[in-house]
């Protein structure tokens, strides 16, 4: 095999052999939001029937509480595309929802008390009641208010053409789907190396609502504001912190990214191991169950990790069988916020950037990530999500410390080449621009979107509960008046209908007692 570095890739992959090959990236968006109440509390409604049904329509579900709805876009090459679809999926379930709203934020509006927080319903099927069994585990396991976070997920893949030319290039020899499942890996190993990076740019919950500890002590150098708000001066994603979504217990699993056969054989051992923290909880076997199973993992998705090898699943594989029979096929990226100041939760700018980051991730050299530096890497996330936005923050680089605004700089200064090349391939100036905005940022943490959302605070002095619902209202409205862009009405109405009909065959397809279909899916698992 021939070893290209970054600029060497570059350089080849501008050529006019090659250039072409950048072109048809593919992306997809998951979006979650809160429905709350016009008072900005947490809504207790089921899910809106207008909308469809939760375990069968595509487009539109709930995550982990019956409160957290999930706005789930198709594949497409289009950013812009995929934005119109993600605001109209928006727009006709806020159609549906009365005078309820949808919350901004990815740290949760005001709640009093975790029993608020009602677990997510899907019907009477035996997986329906499996996703609810393992949500009742979720909140067993961890607390409620953990089900009340939303994020964006971004899920990207790179088209045959650039696989082809990258392996001809480097004068690889394995089966294609083996080099692409090792390429994404090496995207993986970078993407966790600098991951600190997007919790600086794009971190939006540097603050969140004193309800969220439930009287709970924390160790973190909060500053108050109004009735009820606690934030970081500093911080920057606080939902990918210790408070947010994370599981202490699976630090032991030490789930690695050298290899295909690595990953899948860490998380299939999680999800076999028996926790000695989860014991106690009665499982499925049991008369009154209240987890799926007394396992470090309940199933794989309970694996929090900021991004994930995927491959789209046969009917009854779980994540990770899928890995093994076709290899990688995109990754899910789940470390972004909410973006409060996108009335689709994320924005053009956003997505541009994760186009060139993740491009480049994917062609800088990636050599192996050894469980000590992931742990690294892990502290240098830590440091950004409560410091990032402070001058003087300092990171492990290597063996050395480096400061975040210099390995920031250099990154950026890696992300221009990388742009240029997609820019003179498609065509456009975008990605360069996109670029050159958020260089800026680097030096002037103000400018960031938690460093916009602290300035709007403290200057008036006011809880984030009052932003938020200035927004959520705003954006109803907004969406009320807007137009239909990437659906019909009649489609989305179609979509709605169908739903219903395709979770009642659900039903009618169950052939055995919940207890043997769980026995069964874990025999299989």
């Amino acid at each position: 095999m021939k070893q290209l570095n970054l600029q060497g890739k570059l350089k080849a992959l501008a050529t006019p052999a090659h250039l072409s090959a950048l072109r048809g990236i593919k992306r997809g968006i998951e979006r979650e939001a809160l429905r709350i109440k016009p008072s900005g509390e947490i809504a207790k409604t089921p899910h809106p029937q207008g909308a469809g049904h939760a375990l069968t329509h595509g487009a539109i579900t709930t995550d982990f509480s019956e409160s957290l709805l999930e706005f789930i876009t198709p594949v497409s090459e289009s950013p812009q595309e995929t934005l119109a679809q993600l605001s109209d999926l928006q727009k006709y379930t806020l159609s549906h929802m009365g005078d309820e709203l949808l919350w901004p934020m990815s740290m949760p509006c005001f709640i009093q008390h975790e029993d608020d927080i009602v677990l997510a319903q899907f019907g009477d099927s035996n997986i329906g009641r499996m996703k609810t069994l393992y949500r009742e585990g979720l909140k067993n396991r961890y607390g409620s208010m953990m089900q009340a976070i939303a994020g964006v997920h971004f899920n990207i893949s790179f088209p045959d053409t650039l696989w082809q030319s990258l392996q001809q290039l480097e004068q690889d020899t394995r089966p294609l789907q083996d080099f692409i499942s090792a390429q994404y890996l090496g995207l993986i190993r970078n993407f966790k190396r600098e991951l600190w990076l997007i919790s600086y740019l794009f971190g939006a919950s540097p603050a969140l609502c004193s309800s969220f500890l439930q009287g709970k002590n924390s160790q973190l150098p909060f500053k108050k504001l109004g009735k009820g708000t606690l934030y970081l001066e500093y911080g920057t994603a606080l939902r990918l912190g210790d408070l947010g979504y994370t599981n202490s217990a699976q630090s032991s699993l030490k789930v690695t990214y050298n290899s295909l056969d690595e990953y899948i054989t860490g998380l299939q051992n999680a999800i076999r191991c028996r926790s000695d923290l989860y014991h106690h909880i009665p499982d499925y076997q049991h008369e009154t169950p209240k987890q799926l199973n007394k396992n470090i993992l309940q199933i794989e998705n309970e694996f929090y990790s900021p991004i994930r090898p995927k491959r789209n699943g046969r009917s009854g594989e779980t994540p990770t069988q899928a890995l093994s029979r076709g290899g990688i096929e995109y990754v899910e990226i789940r470390a972004l916020d909410v973006n409060p100041f996108s009335e689709t939760g994320i924005d053009l700018e956003q997505i541009l950037f994760l186009d060139v980051f993740l491009s480049y991730c994917l062609l800088k050299d990636s050599p192996e990530l050894s469980w000590e530096e992931q742990k690294t890497c892990d502290a240098n996330l830590q440091q950004v999500i409560n410091e990032g936005r402070n001058p003087q923050v300092m990171l492990q680089r290597g063996a050395e410390a480096y400061s975040l605004q210099q390995w920031g700089l250099d990154i950026f200064a890696q992300l221009e080449s990388v742009a240029a090349l997609m820019d003179e391939a498609q065509g456009t100036q975008c990605y360069a621009e996109v670029i050159e905005k958020l260089k800026a940022w680097v030096t002037q943490p103000e400018l960031t979107i938690s460093g916009r959302i602290v300035a709007q605070l403290t200057s008036e002095d006011k809880d984030s509960g009052e932003l938020a619902l200035s927004l959520a209202a705003g954006y109803k409205k907004h969406h009320a008046s807007a137009q239909y862009q990437a659906y019909a009405a009649e489609t989305l109405d179609t979509m709605r209908a169908q739903s219903f009909t395709d979770e009642q065959g659900v039903v009618a397809a169950d052939s055995a007692p919940f207890n043997e279909f769980l026995r069964d899916y874990f025999s299989r698992a």
